[in-house]
């Protein structure tokens, strides 16, 4: 099992900068799902921005989420070291 998500911020381009149980950061751009279904609605920017962190994945409040396993593995990571 991939780590999951502790923490996220959403960005004004789509993106999600996501902070991992395992320490690991990354950003994960959603701009290819805005195409798709229920995604659509993350159109609104203000929508977009009320995403939260709910048992490990990011969801928003009319209950689109994203896999966490996906956000791991697909988040391009920001290297942590100074």
């Amino acid at each position: 099992m991939n780590p999951r998500v502790q923490a996220v911020q959403a960005t004004d381009d789509y993106r999600l900068i996501l902070q991992f149980t395992d320490g690991q950061q990354g950003v994960y751009d959603c701009t290819p799902l805005l195409d798709f279904g229920v995604f659509k609605e993350l159109l609104d920017k203000q929508y977009f921005k009320r995403v939260m962190v709910d048992n490990g994945t990011v969801v928003w409040p009319n209950e689109q989420d994203i896999c966490p396993d996906t956000l791991y593995l697909d988040a391009v990571k920001i290297d942590n070291a100074s």
